[in-house]
């Protein structure tokens, strides 16, 4: 079946067991390191953390979790490989940079003005696969893109059309994040023109649309569509969960349950400040834990008769094993 790269080091797929697709243990929107002194950092303390985290969704029977934290969005792999040395978890980091519009832009776009940022973004990729992150030795096992909401800028598909020449050479998995569930067909499209292993794509925030036929062009294209926001509602776009469950309801009737992957997107432990929410959005995130699938969306798909012991078994065992195959 062949081996995954986790912060810990290969693991066979086969054996990854119970997955989570996207969540973060450790994410800053860039421009954290601004705010630091007050926002300290301390390596003991954030590991502990992270320690309480993993085991909470342990404690939900997941073996694996995905981190696709970008790289200029807090990506910490020695912090990560610390959480699975104290828990036995398998972590999954990334490689990659995150949409224009959140990203830390600057960087590449000036790249970019001289004509040199796609092949030093491939070559980025390349290294880290092959050599490690930041000289620690921990290699991704996927790549990290994002898009903006309703397009898919210059900026962007420089790294689109590195990620694709990098996987052609290394089979790594792509995982995408689509701004409010916009782009998504059309990433799959712009990938797979590039000449990308669909097999080998996850398109990412899906569940950010209710449009059906958004979900069944991409599944179309043969790539994996993530449902992976479960509990984050009424911000950033995000539809409530009830929305969510009745097109998941629909895809799996469909017979779609081999493409489907699902998570939460969570944000377990922030670089600088905390956030602090308003009254009104703290009640309407009080669910956004990384444990939410299976203590309240699961349990009341299957009462309804909508999702199977099967089903459950395929989406986050059978397909994550299949996909990093």
């Amino acid at each position: 079946m062949g081996s995954i790269e986790t912060v810990t080091g290969l693991v066979e797929s086969s054996k990854l067991g119970k997955t989570l697709i996207h969540e973060h243990f450790f994410f800053g929107y860039p421009g954290f390191q601004g705010d630091m002194t007050l926002g300290r950092f301390n390596f003991e303390e954030k590991k502990k953390q992270g320690i309480e985290v993993a085991q909470q969704i342990q404690k939900q029977g997941v073996d694996t979790v995905v981190d696709p934290t970008p790289n200029e969005c807090g990506r910490n792999v020695q912090l990560l490989q610390a959480v699975a040395e104290a828990t036995g978890l398998n972590i999954i980091c990334a490689t990659g940079f995150y949409y224009e519009g959140e990203g830390a832009t600057p960087y590449f776009k000036f790249r970019q003005q001289l004509g040199t940022a796609e092949e030093e973004i491939y070559q980025m990729f390349m290294e880290e696969i092959t050599n490690g992150i930041e000289g620690t030795g921990i290699k991704p096992g996927i790549i990290k893109l994002a898009s903006s909401k309703n397009e898919i800028t210059a900026y962007e598909q420089m790294f689109f059309r590195a990620a694709v020449r990098a996987q052609k050479e290394t089979n790594i998995v792509l995982l995408t994040h689509t701004q409010e569930g916009t782009m998504g067909p059309e990433q799959a499209a712009l990938l797979k023109e590039e000449g990308a292993d669909l097999s080998k794509v996850v398109i990412g925030h899906m569940c950010g649309t209710t449009d059906l036929n958004q979900h069944l062009q991409v599944l179309k294209h043969g790539a994996y569509i993530a449902l992976d926001r479960w509990g984050l509602q009424g911000i950033v776009g995000a539809p409530m969960d009830e929305a969510r469950m009745a097109v998941l309801s629909g895809l799996l009737a469909s017979g779609y349950e081999k493409q489907i992957l699902l998570s939460h997107d969570t944000v377990n432990v922030w670089w600088g400040r905390d956030p602090v929410l308003p009254e009104a959005l703290a009640g309407l995130l009080q669910h956004w834990q990384p444990d939410h699938l299976f203590k309240h969306i699961l349990p009341s798909l299957k009462e309804k008769g909508a999702i199977t012991e099967e089903q459950i078994q395929q989406i986050f065992h059978s397909n994550v094993s299949q996909l990093f195959a």
